[in-house]
């Protein structure tokens, strides 16, 4: 007999070829602890971790920092994604600014690119909330230490502060990391001071940084 309804192979919305992130139930947020969040790049944008890469990203960036509602603390520009340290009020002030970042992003992309529009973002962003010293800490030092997971894969040897990323404005590197010696920006970072107790002193009591 015929049946209706229920569960069937291949019903509902189709899936992106490109997305991995799953349309769950967003945690909750709030402005006491600090934000991870990952934004990856549709297939055909350039690559981003170039002088003019860097220079899309950090406009997106300055112009996010003037409005304050979305305190982006710390970043790291790769190839094709982008890691944000941050800080929002809540879950609708995180979903508007990140749109408002989105849509600016892809205006500052696609202008490097010579093109009036195109999709940018390949998927929704990730977000991991950190709720501990140590995970607040681990984060930091995995967004600005990442280039040195691909560097090592290259061959090259030292830990070195990523010119692609917020770590020139870092106060806290120990002595064993070799500082940049040029970059692509110039004038004021395009960050914002933090608020939380977790990114300004928590952090710290988690133990070594590198």
């Amino acid at each position: 007999m015929p049946r209706h309804g229920g569960k069937r192979a291949g019903a509902g919305r189709k899936r992106r070829s490109e997305e991995t992130v799953p349309h769950a139930a967003r945690p909750v947020v709030d402005g006491d602890h600090p934000l991870h969040i990952t934004v990856r790049v549709a297939r055909g944008v350039w690559n981003l971790r170039s002088q003019r890469g860097l220079r899309a990203v950090k406009d997106a960036l300055a112009q996010e920092a003037k409005r304050g509602a979305l305190r982006i603390v710390h970043y790291s520009v790769q190839g094709n994604h982008l890691h944000l340290i941050a800080e929002a009020g809540s879950r609708v002030t995180l979903t508007r600014r990140m749109q408002g970042f989105g849509v600016r992003f892809a205006r500052s992309v696609n202008a490097m690119m010579g093109r009036k529009r195109g999709r940018v973002a390949a998927e929704r962003y990730h977000l991991h909330v950190l709720r501990s010293p140590r995970e607040v800490r681990n984060a930091i030092r995995y967004v600005l230490l990442n280039h040195v997971k691909h560097s090592a894969q290259a061959g090259r040897i030292g830990i070195t502060v990523d010119p692609f990323s917020s770590g020139p404005w870092f106060a806290y590197w120990p002595a064993n990391v070799q500082r940049v010696s040029w970059s692509a920006l110039t004038g004021p970072p395009p960050l914002s001071a933090p608020d939380s107790w977790l990114l300004r002193t928590g952090w710290r009591r988690a133990g070594q940084f590198v």
